[in-house]
C-alpha cells in the first residue's frame, strides 16, 4: 500500500487513508512528535481518537508498530477497522487461532506488516523481545498505560516487564497512552516506562457529549426498565456488579420486550462470545455485564451506559460510562446506588490483605461515594479527580439541568437519628421508620416501643420519605449500617455532631426538568432521517454478510452526512467524513447506488 501513498505529510495520510479532514484536539502535535523519535505520555479522553497517534505515523515511517495492549477481545476489531482503511496490521494474543498465527508471523518475517497488536503476556514468553528486533520494530505504543501503574484502577504486574525492551531495543520511541490517569498515575508512567525527556499530552477528559445522572436505589430493576423502554432501539450497556444480578436484570429486561443479553465470566465461553458479537453488530440493542465487559469492545454508537451498582472508583466509572458517545453524539449515563452498594464494597476490600492495597482501594471507593452525592456539578467532581478544573454548571448533569435540588431535612433526619439512639442502635431503617411514623407492630408493641418520645413524630411523612431519609443519612456517612447486625443502623461521629445540634443535613430530591430522553438524530428530518435508516439497513445487511460490525464499513455520523450530502461521484463522497479512498474503493458505488435509488423513489 505505502508505494501508492502520498505520505509528504501527515494530513495527506489522514486525508487519504481515514477520510477525515482535520485532526482532533492534540492529535497532529502528538503525530509530529512521534514522527521526530520522541517518547509520549498522552492521556486522551475515551472516544478522543488515540489508536491514529499511533496508526498514522506507522504508516509513514518504515518498520514495525507494537502495540501493547490488554484488550485481547478487542484486537480483532481494532485489526479488522485497520485493514478496511487498508493498513496492513495484525495481533498475537492467546485467543488466536494457529491458522492466523502462522499468517502473522509470515507478514512479520516478510516485514509487510506495518502494525502489530500484542498482549502483554505474550511478552513474558522467553525471546519475544529479540523477536520484536528481528521484525524491525521501529516504534512501541502502550496502551491502557495506566495499568503499569499500582495507583492506577486497573494494575496489571505483567505491564512492569515492557520496560525490558529498553535494554533489547536502545533508543525506540514510547507513546504511552491512557483515557484515565491522575497526575500521581502519570508520574508513576513516565518512571516505570522509563520515558526519557517525552512530550506530555493532558488533553481535557471533559466529555461535553455526555449528560449525567445519579439516582438513589428505587425499585432498581423497574427504573433500568424504564430507561431503557424509553430510549428503545437504541444501543446501551447495563453494568451490574455481580453475576447473579447480570442475569437478573437480563431476564427482567427480556419479559419486558427488550432484547437483552448476560456477559459475564461464569457463562460458557461460545454463548459470552456470540452474547458480544451480537451486540457489536447492532443484532441486539443491550448488553447487561458484569464491570470485565467493555475492555473488549470498540462500539462508537453506544447512546446510554447505566450502572446499577456503585462503581469501586472514579477512574472506572469515568472509563465505564466513557463508552457511550464515542461517535461524538449525544450520550446519557445513570448511576444507580445506595449506602449498601458501599458497604458491600467494604466488605470485600477489608479482606484484602496487602494494607497499602487496602488503604488505596477504601480511598477510591470513598471518593466515589462523595461524587454520587454531591450536590455540586457532577462534571466538575468528576473532573477535579483527573486535577482539571471546570467551572461548573455544565447544563450536562442532572444537577445543573436542574432535575435534582437540595432540601433542607435537619429536623427530619435529627428524628430518626434519634430513634436510633433511643433503641440502642440495633435497628434497621424498616424499624425505625415504623417508629417515627406511628406504627404499631407487633415488634414494637412487644419492646414497649410505643412509648418512645419518636414515636408517631413523623406520622405526616410516607414510609417512602422516611426510607428515603434513611438512604441519605446512610449515602453521607451519618450512619453505617452494620450487615453483621441485622443491618442496624450505627450512628457514626458525624451523625452524632447532627443529632446534638452541631451541624445540619439536606437531602437530594428529584424535581424533573429535563426531558428524559436526549434525541441524538435531532438535525435530521423528513427525507434525510429516511434515508439516514435505509442507508443504515444497507450498512447492517453488508456488514452481516462480511461478518464484520457495521461500524467498520461507515460509522453513523459518515452514514448521517451521505444522508445530507447525497453524493453522486467519488470525489463528492470523499467529501464526507470518514470516508477515504480504501472506504470509497470498497463500498463507494454500493451507497451511492442505494442514495440514487432513494431519489428516483423520492
Amino acid at each position: 500500500m505505502k508505494q501508492h501513498l502520498d505520505v509528504s505529510t501527515p494530513r495527506s495520510v489522514l486525508k487519504q487513508v481515514f477520510g477525515f479532514d482535520a485532526f482532533r484536539p492534540y492529535q497532529e502535535s502528538i503525530i509530529e512528535s512521534a514522527l521526530n523519535g520522541r517518547d509520549i505520555f498522552a492521556a486522551l479522553p475515551t472516544g478522543g481518537g488515540k489508536s491514529l497517534c499511533y496508526q498514522l505515523p506507522a504508516l509513514i515511517r518504515p518498520g514495525l508498530t507494537v502495540v501493547i495492549s490488554p484488550l485481547i477481545a478487542l484486537m480483532k476489531d481494532q485489526v479488522d477497522a485497520a485493514k478496511a482503511t487498508g493498513v496492513e496490521a495484525g495481533y498475537l494474543n492467546s485467543a488466536i487461532t494457529p491458522e492466523e498465527r502462522t499468517e502473522t508471523f509470515r507478514k512479520l518475517n516478510s516485514g509487510k506488516m506495518q502494525i502489530l497488536y500484542i498482549a502483554p503476556e505474550r511478552l513474558t514468553i522467553e525471546g519475544s523481545y529479540e523477536s520484536l528486533a528481528e521484525w524491525g520494530c521501529s516504534a512501541v505504543a502502550v496502551d491502557e498505560a495506566h495499568c503499569i501503574s499500582e495507583w492506577g484502577h486497573e494494575f496489571r504486574p505483567e505491564y512492569r516487564q515492557i520496560s525490558r525492551i529498553r535494554s533489547v531495543l536502545p533508543g525506540i520511541p514510547i507513546m504511552a497512552l491512557t483515557a484515565t490517569a491522575t497526575r500521581r498515575v502519570q508520574d508513576d508512567i513516565i518512571a516505570q516506562l522509563n520515558l526519557e525527556n517525552p512530550y506530555v499530552v493532558r488533553a481535557g477528559f471533559d466529555r461535553p457529549e455526555i449528560f449525567y445522572r445519579v439516582e438513589p436505589k428505587r425499585d432498581t430493576l423497574k427504573r433500568i426498565a424504564e430507561f431503557v423502554t424509553a430510549r428503545k432501539g437504541r444501543s446501551g450497556i447495563v453494568y451490574r456488579s455481580t453475576r447473579a444480578d447480570v442475569e437478573k436484570t437480563a431476564a427482567y429486561l427480556r419479559e419486558r420486550g427488550i432484547d437483552a443479553r448476560p456477559y459475564h465470566a461464569g457463562l460458557p465461553g461460545e454463548i459470552r462470545q456470540k452474547n458480544q458479537e451480537d451486540f457489536k453488530t447492532d443484532s441486539i440493542p443491550v448488553i447487561v455485564a458484569t464491570l470485565a465487559f467493555g475492555m473488549g469492545i470498540d462500539k462508537p454508537d453506544i447512546r446510554f451506559v447505566i450502572h446499577g451498582d456503585l462503581p469501586r472508583s472514579l477512574e472506572a466509572y469515568y472509563q465505564e460510562t466513557g463508552r457511550s458517545g464515542r461517535d461524538g453524539d449525544d450520550a446519557e449515563v445513570l448511576l444507580l446506588w445506595s449506602a449498601g452498594d458501599m458497604a458491600k464494597s467494604m466488605f470485600h476490600i477489608n479482606k484484602l490483605v496487602n494494607p497499602d492495597e487496602r488503604e488505596r482501594a477504601g480511598e477510591s471507593l470513598r471518593k466515589m461515594r462523595l461524587y454520587a452525592s454531591t450536590f455540586a456539578c457532577r462534571r466538575k467532581v468528576l473532573l477535579a479527580h483527573f486535577d482539571e478544573k471546570h467551572p461548573g454548571d455544565c447544563g450536562g448533569c442532572d444537577v445543573c439541568a436542574g432535575e435534582v435540588e437540595s432540601v433542607d431535612t435537619t429536623e427530619d433526619a435529627r428524628k430518626l437519628l434519634s430513634a436510633a439512639a433511643r433503641t440502642g442502635e440495633r435497628y434497621g431503617a424498616h424499624y425505625l421508620v415504623d417508629i417515627v411514623r406511628g406504627t404499631l407492630t407487633d415488634k414494637i408493641t412487644e419492646r414497649g416501643h410505643e412509648t418512645l418520645p419518636t414515636f408517631g413524630v413523623g406520622a405526616k411523612e410516607s414510609r417512602k420519605y422516611w426510607l428515603g431519609i434513611a438512604g441519605d443519612l446512610e449515602s453521607g456517612a451519618f450512619v453505617y449500617r452494620d450487615e453483621e447486625r441485622f443491618k442496624a443502623l450505627t450512628i457514626t461521629e458525624e451523625g452524632k455532631n447532627l443529632l446534638y445540634g452541631r451541624r445540619d443535613f439536606r437531602s437530594v430530591r428529584r424535581v424533573g426538568g429535563r426531558k428524559e430522553s436526549i434525541h441524538t438524530q435531532e438535525t435530521l428530518t423528513g427525507e434525510n432521517l429516511t434515508l439516514f435508516e435505509e442507508l443504515r439497513a444497507l450498512r447492517y445487511e453488508k456488514a452481516k454478510e462480511i461478518g464484520k460490525p457495521p461500524y467498520v464499513i461507515f460509522p453513523d455520523k459518515t452514514l448521517r452526512a451521505l444522508a445530507v450530502i447525497r453524493p453522486h461521484t467519488g470525489d463528492e463522497m470523499l467529501e464526507c467524513p470518514g470516508v477515504g479512498e480504501k472506504k470509497l474503493a470498497s463500498w463507494g458505488e454500493l451507497f451511492m447506488e442505494a442514495i440514487r435509488a432513494f431519489e428516483v423513489a423520492n
